[in-house]
């Protein structure tokens, strides 16, 4: 029998969580004075002094003081907090530092309600997008096919191209390129205009295609009971065979699951699209051509794919690998280091010593009063430990404090690092630990890249660790990176990510008509080199 108390502690737990649901509420739908507003701001640009170790890299002091101080003088009306978010957002965005990032507060729902909702699905959310040439279009549909190779017009009253110039104040590049900009346009579209929109129902959208007009109404319907139903029977179906299965075949059952498990974990398996983080595989029939696809550094066991791969291309000989990091937004510097040792060609260092503000950058992330409560107790358990080990791993130099990752040190590249010729391919969608790679790549003259700029600044970037920073106010929630990595290696000007030695930057036809043109150029170079 469970403790007395047990029951007591539940209903306890389920009243503050239906409080805080309210509470959170309450505000979001309130409005806050221009001196509450006012506090917000400076409280804010305070947090990005303290923590932020490049905050003028890309702008003066000054003209970011103009900045919060032209803001505060426009926040003259109680606003609510969306309001002011929108008004916020740009000015962060100004820093030019993409890792930062501003979130409105958003209405929360009760745990009955979200347990009505899982049932339902948003027909919008259906759609995938491209921004191409400055026009919104729909390059894939989960339930209609029709509508693929639509530009959307319009959504409710509103012209698309004002909906993406707003949202593009609303997200950042590292320093001055543009590429990014119209790339993660495509990708986020949905999820900017929820942001922006809150909780929807149903939305009406007007598309153009093949200079027909046509609106849609996109509404929130109950999952296809028919699909469960059938997956239900299939499962059944599944049940039934297995039984009816003798014993030897039960065990060759029974490996084939164990195997596709191991795979999902080795290539990393993404649930919410059926899609691998990576993939390998060579170009058929000609077997001298691999393709590595990584669509981010995040995701299943990376040394165990990686070993498996440069295994595979050594015993193969394989003379040309083409390394597609096209809209991988980054992740695990651990990762990028991995495998950048079966690409160096001698020993290396592949990052510098990390630039931060504090000898406790890991207290200050894990403490943050928008870090999760459970993050803070074990954080507080753990602090003798994390403060020693943070006080081992900073030193301070001519004022400025530096944190050592061990990917800092000289190493030396794996016994089978890949000799052949290497092509990467990139887009503005590269972005964080996809650009500290590339910089190592192209300054070490080991790849010929081909695309568009990276839309992660060649000489580095602010990220590693984030303080999730919520205002007092306001609710509003910003993110801020906390050291600065980057590779040894530096170009002017300062600003701009990895340029393509081959610039190629497809076209709407190339996208409908999935014709890979980045792809296609590699292919026939090599092919030429041959001859």
């Amino acid at each position: 029998m469970k403790h007395p108390y047990f029951w007591f502690l539940i209903l306890i737990f389920i009243l503050q969580s239906c409080g805080s649901v309210k509470k959170n509420n309450a505000i979001v739908r309130s409005l806050h004075s221009p001196k509450e507003l006012h506090e917000d701001v400076d409280a804010v640009y305070n947090q990005l002094q303290k923590h932020h170790p490049r905050l003028y890299q890309y702008i003066s002091k000054d003209d970011l003081d103009y900045k919060f101080d032209s803001l505060k003088t426009t926040l003259k009306e109680p606003l609510s907090s969306h309001d002011f978010y929108e008004k916020l957002a740009p000015v962060l965005m100004a820093v030019r530092q993409g890792h930062i990032a501003v979130m409105p507060p958003q209405i929360e729902f009760t745990r009955k309600e979200r347990k009505a909702l899982m049932k339902e699905r948003f027909e919008f959310y259906d759609l995938d997008f491209n921004y191409i040439d400055k026009k919104l279009w729909v390059s894939g549909s989960k339930s209609d096919s029709l509508l693929i190779g639509s530009q959307v017009l319009q959504i409710e009253n509103e012209p698309t191209t004002d909906l993406v110039a707003k949202y593009q104040t609303q997200y950042a590049s590292d320093g001055f390129n543009k590429t990014l900009f119209d790339r993660q346009m495509g990708r986020a579209f949905q999820k900017l205009y929820a942001r922006d929109k809150g909780f929807l129902d149903s939305l009406r959208v007007t598309f153009s295609k093949k200079d027909l007009l046509y609106t849609r109404v996109f509404r929130r319907i109950p999952k296809d009971s028919t699909t469960i139903k059938m997956d239900s029977l299939k499962r059944i179906k599944d049940s039934i065979k297995i039984a009816n299965l003798t014993k030897a075949e039960k065990q060759i059952e029974k490996q084939k699951a164990k195997e596709k498990r191991l795979k999902d974990r080795i290539f990393g398996f993404e649930g919410s699209n059926g899609k691998y983080t990576r993939n390998f595989n060579y170009i058929e029939p000609d077997s001298s051509v691999a393709i590595m696809k990584i669509r981010g550094f995040g995701n299943g066991n990376f040394k165990k794919f990686y070993k498996q791969s440069f295994t595979q291309l050594d015993s193969l000989k394989t003379p040309n690998l083409v390394l597609d990091l096209r809209d991988n937004g980054g992740g695990r510097i651990e990762e990028i280091a991995y495998l950048y040792r079966y690409l160096a060609q001698e020993d290396f260092q592949f990052i510098n010593a990390s630039e931060v503000t504090s000898r406790l950058p890991f207290m200050v992330y894990t403490m943050s009063n928008g870090s999760p409560l459970g993050l803070k107790i074990v954080a507080g358990i753990l602090s003798p430990f994390i403060v020693t080990h943070n006080l081992i791993k900073t030193k301070k130099v001519n004022d400025t404090i530096y944190y050592k990752f061990k990917y800092s040190k000289m190493q030396s590249p794996f016994e089978n690092n890949f000799k052949g010729n290497l092509y990467v391919l990139i887009n503005g969608n590269s972005f964080s630990a996809t650009s500290i790679l590339s910089t190592n790549i192209q300054a070490s003259n080991l790849g010929t890249f081909v695309g568009e700029e990276t839309g992660g600044a060649y000489n580095g970037t602010v990220a590693g660790l984030f303080k999730i920073y919520e205002l007092p106010n306001s609710k509003v929630r910003v993110r801020i990176g906390l050291m600065q990595i980057d590779a040894p290696y530096k170009v002017e000007p300062d600003g701009y990510g990895i340029k393509p030695d081959v610039p190629i930057i497809p076209t709407w036809n190339d996208v409908l008509s999935e014709r890979d043109p980045e792809l296609e150029w590699i292919l026939n170079h090599i092919e030429n080199q041959k001859q």
